[in-house]
C-alpha cells in the first residue's frame, strides 16, 4: 500500500471532482429566471446536424483518456493538464455564478429519426440550455490538445498529435451543430484557453521552485 501511495499519490488533484460536480449541477438547478442570451448572427447560418453527436459525445472520452494516460506516464504533463482544466472550469464557473447565461438555439429534434437523433434528445435532457458561456467543452478540449502537443513522450507520435488535433476541432465545431452553443461561447472558451496557456506551459515551476531553494539554502 505504501509503494502504492508512493507512486499514484498524485491522484489527489482529482479530489477537484468532488468540488465541481456539486457546485455544476447545483448551478444548473438554480440559475437565475432571467439570464443573457448569448446569440450571434453567425449561429443562424449554422445548420443543425445531429452526426456531430458522435464528436461531442467523445468529448468525454477525449479529456478523461488524457488524463488518465498522463497520469499513468507522466507526473508533470498530468499536473499541467489537471492545472489547466480545473483552473479554467473554475473561473467558468464563476463567471457562469456572476453572469447567469444560456443560449435560445436549441432546435426539435425527433427521436425517432436515427439513433444521432435519440443521442441529441438524451443530451437535450439530461442538460439545461444554461451556463454557456465559455464552452467548457471548448476549453478542455484546447487544454486536452495543449498537453499532447507540449508533451515530450508524445512529440515523436505524429499520429497521436494529428488525431487530437482533429478531435480537438470536431469536439469544438459539435457544439455549434449541434445548437448547444452559441460561436459566442466558443469564442470564450478560445479565449479563456489562451489565457491559460502561458501560466501552465510557459513557466518551468520545478526548474523556479529548484531555483527558489537554492537562494534560501544558499
Amino acid at each position: 500500500m505504501k509503494n502504492l501511495l508512493k507512486k499514484y499519490g498524485h491522484i489527489w488533484v482529482m479530489g477537484y471532482v468532488l468540488l465541481y460536480l456539486p457546485w455544476f449541477f447545483h448551478l444548473e438547478a438554480n440559475t437565475p429566471a432571467q439570464y443573457t442570451v448569448m446569440h450571434a448572427a453567425l449561429d443562424d447560418k449554422i445548420p443543425f446536424n445531429e452526426y456531430f453527436i458522435i464528436p461531442y459525445l467523445f468529448w468525454f472520452v477525449y479529456v478523461a483518456g488524457a488524463v488518465l494516460y498522463f497520469f499513468f506516464t507522466n507526473k508533470t504533463d498530468y499536473y499541467r493538464l489537471c492545472g489547466f482544466l480545473f483552473v479554467g472550469m473554475t473561473i467558468s464557473m464563476i463567471i457562469f455564478m456572476i453572469f447567469p447565461n444560456g443560449t435560445d438555439l436549441r432546435v426539435s429534434v425527433n427521436p425517432d429519426k436515427n439513433v444521432f437523433c435519440r443521442l441529441v434528445d438524451i443530451i437535450h435532457a439530461a442538460d439545461t440550455p444554461t451556463n454557456v458561456f465559455p464552452s467548457i467543452h471548448v476549453y478542455n478540449s484546447l487544454g486536452v490538445h495543449f498537453a499532447v502537443m507540449n508533451s515530450r513522450s508524445l512529440r515523436d507520435r505524429r499520429g497521436v498529435r494529428w488525431f487530437s488535433l482533429a478531435a480537438m476541432v470536431l469536439i469544438c465545431m459539435s457544439t455549434v451543430f449541434l445548437k448547444q452553443h452559441s460561436v459566442l461561447d466558443v469564442l470564450g472558451g478560445v479565449v479563456l484557453a489562451y489565457v491559460m496557456y502561458p501560466v501552465v506551459y510557459m513557466v518551468d515551476y520545478v526548474s523556479s521552485r529548484k531555483t527558489a531553494e537554492e537562494k534560501v539554502a544558499g
